[in-house]
């Protein structure tokens, strides 16, 4: 099974995806739907949330009868058993992570009982599983298993901890980032952003004088965000790094956003291979998948010396930068990483 994705940001949708005619919520006899109709409100199609013992949760995808099954989603599952893995710990702040996938079992980092580090603090919940309901509990959008994906890839020996972003009420994150500290979190992946200033002071809340360095998405609007900020990247922090996608020659890629100033690295992010949350393969681009590829170097760097404070992992990362020869100067602020994956 394979599939592409448009680059988009901060999320990314299907190909061909086609939004319904016509569509509805309806309870039946207990049940929630979501009917999606043609323009003579005929039903083609329909969405059902149901919930099972313990934190099972399922979206049902139905047939026109209401009844029959075409297939089953998963919005919420249990943590798998485990130990944990050692390691440098990551920290990636997303829609959740389809973390029952055999590729993040076992990569997962855990307290001294065992159990997962990472929280939901969208539904302040334990169970941070992947989903964007932003559009509605029956249109989730799946980002952070792709994202975390490239991380798990490029940095082998790194534990996850997934954190689902706190939508409803963005000033959570101070919360969230003090939950990764108190877990010795060095590396925080922040694939998303947002041009709200409610949401500018949230980020900055909770990231300002802390002792974690925030790798953040330029963003894909196509946009110098120095004239036109979004938030994260626009901060002006020192314990954050932005990055933007480029391709493999080093030119940046058509939509990202750049910027002399609020842009510190371009990297390749076009055409990357991923895992999605049903653990089916395809290829996507765009800034959020840069942003896996730089936490995985700073991984790697720290795993190597683990000593380095979060200035100086910074630096570290910013010196394997240089000028690209094929992009105008002033596109970025250091320049770019053609080879993220390697030491």
């Amino acid at each position: 099974m394979s599939w592409h994705l448009n680059r988009a940001w901060p999320t990314e949708r299907f190909v061909n995806s086609a939004l319904p005619i016509q569509s509805s919520t309806a309870m039946n006899s207990g049940r929630l739907f979501f009917a999606i109709a043609d323009g003579s409100c005929t039903v083609r199609s329909a969405r059902e949330i149901r919930e099972e013992e313990g934190p099972w949760v399922f979206l049902d995808q139905l047939e026109d009868d209401l009844e029959t099954l075409r297939w089953a989603e998963t919005l919420q599952a249990p943590w798998p058993e485990g130990v944990d893995p050692g390691g440098v710990r990551v920290a990636l702040v997303d829609s959740g992570l389809a973390y029952d996938l055999p590729l993040f079992a076992s990569r997962l980092a855990r307290d001294d009982d065992g159990e997962p580090i990472g929280y939901d603090f969208w539904d302040m919940d334990p169970w941070p599983y992947d989903g964007d309901t932003s559009r509605g509990p029956f249109l989730p959008i799946r980002h952070g298993t792709a994202v975390a994906s490239i991380l798990a890839r490029e940095a082998p020996n790194a534990a996850l901890v997934p954190y689902r972003y706190p939508r409803p009420d963005m000033s959570r994150l101070t919360d969230l980032v003090e939950h990764a500290l108190e877990h010795g979190i060095k590396i925080i992946a922040m694939p998303l952003g947002s041009r709200k200033p409610d949401d500018r002071k949230a980020f900055e809340d909770a990231l300002k004088n802390k002792d974690i360095l925030a790798i953040v998405s330029a963003g894909n609007d196509g946009r110098d965000i120095d004239k036109d900020p979004v938030y994260p990247a626009g901060l002006e922090l020192e314990n954050i790094l932005t990055v933007t996608s480029a391709d493999a020659f080093g030119r940046l890629a058509t939509g990202s956003n750049w910027g002399g100033k609020g842009v510190d690295i371009m990297l390749p992010a076009e055409n990357i291979e991923v895992t999605d949350f049903r653990g089916a393969t395809g290829v996507t681009s765009g800034s959020s998948y840069a942003v896996p590829r730089l936490a995985a170097l700073a991984a790697r760097i720290l795993a190597d010396d683990p000593g380095l404070t979060v200035p100086e992992l910074k630096a570290r990362i910013l010196e394997r930068a240089s000028p690209s020869p094929f992009e105008r100067q002033g596109a970025v602020a250091t320049g770019w990483i053609p080879d993220p994956e390697t030491d």
